[in-house]
């Protein structure tokens, strides 16, 4: 053990006073800094060099100033050592790639050094091409986390929530062109895939023009560390499947997301469909299970590729209640990307407090005073602590319930005003994460007609 032993000790950050961006340094960390880690080397008796054969005790402070002194020639040694050696391995390397050129080696190259041990003689290494290995069929390498895609040919991973044919699958698409599109049946799968590298990104959808927002999904938020990305906005169109030869008067049963029924609640109405509406994971899993069983008196409500997909056929097309039908879908990665300043970026923070619902108004009035737009507020129950019990002279204890709550706003953590926004309202919260700072979607919508399904 080294004479100087490290040990750990958490000093608390102070509370942000001045405006101030860190980027975290850890996958899994939030844009707040949290308990910051500094070293503490400790000298330890038992651990001085010895004198003649024996350990010697500090009794002195001459003593201990001749023990450093041991310690820091002996460091100063060792690292002349380390250096000579690593210089050393440099120019074997060197010669031995100037040789390679000379000699114009291809497939195999004559090394003189074989993982840093002297060989007698020049030894050949055959290598052998990668086709030739399990024929081909390698596992491919997973992408690294920054934004934009990769650039060194590896396909990116998607996770998203249900099977082809899916509203996600095709938001991921946009968000991604020709990235591999990773199916899972359950939104958190897609967020334990990032996590576990088994993915790159993940496409969640957490609000729609007509259903609203997605609670599940601004729940897994706050329990996952992932970081927002980017954001994509899919015209949504539905379309009423069933297996061919089937006709609307034949159904007694309609199944979709419960998303999608909502969204064509007043259609099937008009269409004379007052059948059982049951609700299943997602869109194109519902066209899947009714192909899959043969189901002639069932229909369900899925996009005009699910149709293609699992052979069924169309028997309304565009049976939203709105045209204007919009999801919003949000990427995740397990490292944020840096804000920019030279185009529209979006914030997306979650806070909690614990004096009521009169704070909200302060931590709004950060926002309005500094003209920064806000463009959602949702507020979902705090898990640890529902509710809170409050004592009035008048009435006795008094219940409320306990929020956290979600807001984006129209801003780069880059730009000052943000930065001294979120000060402010950490001064009145007692929680404040920020989700993610990511481009804007600024595509327009373009809502097909029904004469522009296939």
């Amino acid at each position: 053990m080294h004479p100087l032993t490290p040990t750990h000790t958490t000093a608390t950050t102070p509370s942000l006073k001045t405006p101030s961006f860190h980027l975290p340094l850890r996958p899994g960390s939030g844009y707040v800094s949290g308990p910051t880690r500094t070293n503490v080397y400790r000298l330890e008796s038992s651990s001085l060099p010895s004198v003649n054969g024996s350990a010697t005790a500090v009794t002195s402070r001459a003593d201990w100033q001749s023990s450093c002194a041991i310690l820091a020639s002996n460091v100063i040694s060792s690292e002349k050592k380390n250096k000579q050696y690593d210089k050393q391995q440099q120019e074997q390397l060197q010669q031995s790639r100037d040789q390679d050129e000379g000699n114009g080696a291809v497939g195999s190259s004559k090394l003189a050094k074989i993982n840093g041990h002297g060989s007698s003689s020049s030894s050949s290494l055959d290598l052998i091409p990668v086709s030739e290995i399990n024929g081909g069929n390698l596992p491919k390498p997973l992408t690294s986390d920054l934004s934009p895609a990769p650039m060194h040919g590896s396909t990116l991973r998607v996770a998203y929530q249900g099977v082809p044919g899916a509203y996600s699958e095709a938001a991921a698409g946009k968000a991604y062109p020709g990235c591999e599109a990773i199916p899972c049946d359950q939104f958190e799968v897609a967020f334990q895939a990032v996590e576990l590298w088994i993915a790159d990104r993940a496409v969640m959808p957490v609000e729609n023009s007509l259903g609203g927002s997605i609670h599940r999904n601004y729940d897994l938020l706050l329990r996952h560390r992932l970081h927002i990305v980017g954001e994509v906005q899919l015209p949504v169109h539905h379309c009423l499947l069933a297996l061919p030869g089937v006709r609307i008067e034949y159904l007694n049963r309609v199944i979709s997301h419960p998303q999608a029924l909502a969204q064509c609640e007043h259609t099937l109405t008009k269409l004379g469909l007052n059948v059982a509406r049951e609700a299943v994971d997602d869109t194109a899993g519902a066209a899947e299970y009714v192909a899959a069983n043969g189901l002639r008196d069932t229909a369900a409500i899925a996009s005009a590729r699910a149709a293609e997909l699992y052979g069924m056929q169309i028997l309304a097309d565009g049976i939203q209640d709105d045209s204007s039908n919009v999801t919003r879908f949000i990427m995740l990665a397990r490292e944020p990307i840096i804000p920019r300043t030279d185009r529209p970026f979006k914030t997306s923070i979650v806070f909690a407090h614990d004096k009521g619902t009169s704070v909200l108004f302060k931590v709004l009035s950060a926002f309005a005073f500094r003209n920064i737009s806000l463009t959602k507020i949702e507020s979902r129950p705090h898990r640890n602590r529902p509710i809170r019990l409050v004592d009035d002279a008048n009435i006795g204890t008094a219940k409320h319930f306990e929020y956290m709550f979600y807001i984006d706003f129209e801003a780069s953590m880059a730009e000052t005003r943000a930065q001294n926004a979120l000060a402010e309202v950490q001064e009145f919260t007692s929680f404040l994460r920020v989700l993610g700072s990511y481009p804007m979607d600024m595509s327009p919508w373009t809502c097909p007609s029904k004469g522009d399904q296939e």
